[in-house]
Protein backbone atom coordinates (compact mmCIF):
# COMPACT_ATOMS: atom_id res chain seq x y z
CA UNK A 1 0.00 0.00 0.00
CA UNK A 2 1.69 3.26 -1.17
CA UNK A 3 0.19 6.48 0.16
CA UNK A 4 0.40 8.99 -2.26
CA UNK A 5 -0.20 13.19 -1.63
CA UNK A 6 -1.39 14.86 -3.97
CA UNK A 7 -2.21 18.99 -3.79
CA UNK A 8 -1.34 22.72 -4.38
CA UNK A 9 2.29 24.08 -4.02
CA UNK A 10 2.74 24.34 -0.38
CA UNK A 11 -0.07 22.18 0.92
CA UNK A 12 2.60 20.75 3.15
CA UNK A 13 3.04 17.08 0.88
CA UNK A 14 6.52 16.99 1.67
CA UNK A 15 6.07 17.68 5.09
CA UNK A 16 3.46 15.78 5.84
CA UNK A 17 4.98 12.66 3.52
CA UNK A 18 7.94 12.66 6.03
CA UNK A 19 6.03 12.53 8.84
CA UNK A 20 3.55 9.72 7.43
CA UNK A 21 7.11 7.52 5.87
CA UNK A 22 8.30 7.73 9.60
CA UNK A 23 4.60 6.10 11.04
CA UNK A 24 4.04 3.61 8.40
CA UNK A 25 8.05 2.55 8.60
CA UNK A 26 8.08 3.01 4.61
CA UNK A 27 10.39 5.12 2.47
CA UNK A 28 9.06 8.27 1.54
CA UNK A 29 9.88 10.06 -1.97
CA UNK A 30 9.14 13.33 -3.07
CA UNK A 31 8.42 12.91 -6.81
CA UNK A 32 10.07 16.45 -7.82
CA UNK A 33 13.09 15.41 -5.68
CA UNK A 34 13.70 12.19 -7.64
CA UNK A 35 12.68 14.14 -10.79
CA UNK A 36 15.67 16.80 -10.09
CA UNK A 37 18.17 14.22 -9.36
CA UNK A 38 17.34 12.58 -12.59
CA UNK A 39 17.66 15.64 -14.66
CA UNK A 40 20.75 17.27 -12.92
CA UNK A 41 19.40 20.02 -12.51
CA UNK A 42 16.63 21.94 -10.97
CA UNK A 43 13.22 21.98 -11.90
CA UNK A 44 13.01 25.76 -12.31
CA UNK A 45 15.92 25.35 -14.74
CA UNK A 46 14.84 22.74 -16.81
CA UNK A 47 11.22 24.17 -16.94
CA UNK A 48 12.64 27.36 -18.34
CA UNK A 49 15.13 25.89 -21.06
CA UNK A 50 13.00 22.76 -22.22
CA UNK A 51 9.51 23.91 -21.54
CA UNK A 52 6.48 22.42 -19.58
CA UNK A 53 5.68 19.55 -21.67
CA UNK A 54 9.46 18.03 -21.65
CA UNK A 55 8.99 18.43 -17.54
CA UNK A 56 5.47 16.80 -17.94
CA UNK A 57 6.93 13.81 -20.13
CA UNK A 58 10.05 13.86 -17.20
CA UNK A 59 7.31 13.61 -14.37
CA UNK A 60 4.73 11.55 -16.53
CA UNK A 61 7.71 8.66 -16.09
CA UNK A 62 8.83 9.65 -12.59
CA UNK A 63 5.04 9.31 -11.23
CA UNK A 64 4.59 5.87 -13.06
CA UNK A 65 8.13 4.62 -11.43
CA UNK A 66 7.35 5.49 -8.07
CA UNK A 67 3.59 4.40 -8.43
CA UNK A 68 4.51 1.04 -9.15
CA UNK A 69 7.47 0.41 -7.03
CA UNK A 70 7.92 -0.84 -3.75
CA UNK A 71 5.19 0.50 -1.08
CA UNK A 72 6.40 4.02 0.11
CA UNK A 73 4.69 7.22 0.35
CA UNK A 74 5.12 9.25 -2.40
CA UNK A 75 4.27 12.97 -2.83
CA UNK A 76 4.06 14.71 -5.68
CA UNK A 77 4.72 17.54 -7.40
CA UNK A 78 1.60 20.25 -7.54
CA UNK A 79 1.00 19.78 -11.01
CA UNK A 80 1.48 16.03 -11.17
CA UNK A 81 -2.62 15.35 -11.52
CA UNK A 82 -2.84 17.47 -14.46
CA UNK A 83 -2.29 14.83 -16.66
CA UNK A 84 -4.99 11.88 -17.46
CA UNK A 85 -2.32 9.05 -17.49
CA UNK A 86 -0.65 10.69 -13.80
CA UNK A 87 -3.94 10.60 -12.92
CA UNK A 88 -4.47 7.03 -13.32
CA UNK A 89 -1.55 5.62 -12.20
CA UNK A 90 -2.13 7.29 -9.01
CA UNK A 91 -5.59 5.99 -8.08
CA UNK A 92 -4.73 2.79 -9.39
CA UNK A 93 -1.36 1.90 -7.66
CA UNK A 94 -1.81 3.65 -4.14
CA UNK A 95 -3.96 5.48 -1.51
CA UNK A 96 -4.54 8.73 -2.90
CA UNK A 97 -4.75 11.65 -0.19
CA UNK A 98 -5.92 14.97 -1.36
CA UNK A 99 -4.18 17.49 1.42
CA UNK A 100 -7.02 20.43 0.12
CA UNK A 101 -5.57 23.61 0.70
CA UNK A 102 -7.60 27.12 0.03
CA UNK A 103 -5.50 29.30 -2.16
CA UNK A 104 -5.37 31.87 0.70
CA UNK A 105 -3.84 29.24 2.92
CA UNK A 106 -1.53 28.50 0.38
CA UNK A 107 -0.42 32.25 0.04
CA UNK A 108 -0.06 32.55 3.49
CA UNK A 109 2.02 29.71 4.17
CA UNK A 110 4.58 30.69 1.22
CA UNK A 111 4.45 34.12 0.76
CA UNK A 112 7.72 35.20 2.35
CA UNK A 113 9.41 31.66 -0.08
CA UNK A 114 11.44 32.75 -2.55
CA UNK A 115 12.14 28.83 -3.81
CA UNK A 116 8.68 28.55 -5.25
CA UNK A 117 9.04 30.16 -9.51
CA UNK A 118 5.32 29.90 -9.14
CA UNK A 119 5.20 32.56 -7.23
CA UNK A 120 7.38 34.89 -8.06
CA UNK A 121 4.72 36.60 -10.00
CA UNK A 122 2.79 40.39 -9.87
CA UNK A 123 -0.06 38.78 -8.07
CA UNK A 124 0.96 35.49 -6.68
CA UNK A 125 -2.55 34.94 -4.60
CA UNK A 126 -4.17 35.44 -8.29
CA UNK A 127 -2.03 32.63 -9.81
CA UNK A 128 -2.61 30.28 -6.80
CA UNK A 129 -6.59 31.45 -7.23
CA UNK A 130 -6.26 30.54 -11.03
CA UNK A 131 -4.12 27.09 -10.45
CA UNK A 132 -7.11 26.22 -7.64
CA UNK A 133 -9.70 26.92 -10.03
CA UNK A 134 -7.81 24.52 -12.75
CA UNK A 135 -6.55 21.77 -10.12
CA UNK A 136 -9.15 21.40 -7.43
CA UNK A 137 -11.53 19.43 -10.00
CA UNK A 138 -8.61 16.72 -10.99
CA UNK A 139 -7.35 16.47 -7.37
CA UNK A 140 -10.56 15.80 -6.20
CA UNK A 141 -11.20 13.55 -8.97
CA UNK A 142 -7.92 11.49 -8.40
CA UNK A 143 -8.42 11.53 -4.61
CA UNK A 144 -9.59 8.43 -2.75
CA UNK A 145 -9.30 10.32 0.37
CA UNK A 146 -9.73 14.33 0.97
CA UNK A 147 -8.11 15.72 4.43
CA UNK A 148 -8.67 19.57 5.12
CA UNK A 149 -5.58 21.19 5.79
CA UNK A 150 -6.39 24.62 7.30
CA UNK A 151 -5.12 24.87 10.86
CA UNK A 152 -4.16 21.42 12.28
CA UNK A 153 -0.53 20.59 13.21
CA UNK A 154 1.18 18.27 10.90
CA UNK A 155 1.27 15.34 13.81
CA UNK A 156 -2.80 15.94 13.84
CA UNK A 157 -2.54 15.78 9.92
CA UNK A 158 -0.96 12.57 9.63
CA UNK A 159 -2.89 11.09 12.46
CA UNK A 160 -6.04 11.89 10.46
CA UNK A 161 -4.73 10.60 7.29
CA UNK A 162 -3.51 7.27 8.61
CA UNK A 163 -7.04 6.92 10.69
CA UNK A 164 -8.70 7.22 7.31
CA UNK A 165 -6.21 4.56 6.44
CA UNK A 166 -7.30 2.37 8.90
CA UNK A 167 -11.35 2.83 8.38
CA UNK A 168 -10.62 1.78 4.44
CA UNK A 169 -8.78 -1.47 5.59
CA UNK A 170 -5.26 -0.07 4.09
CA UNK A 171 -2.84 -0.40 7.03
CA UNK A 172 -3.99 -2.37 10.74
CA UNK A 173 -5.30 -0.37 13.26
CA UNK A 174 -2.87 1.59 15.92
CA UNK A 175 -2.66 -0.35 19.42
Amino acid sequence: MTPILVGMPGSGKSTVGRLLSRRLGLPFFDSDHVIEERLGCTIRDFFAREGEDAFRDVEQQVIAELAVGPPCVLATGGGAVLREANRKALRDQGQVIYLHSSPEEVFRRTRHDRSRPLLQVQDPLGRLRELYALRDPLYRETAHFIIETGRPSVPTLVNMILMQLELAGQVPPSP
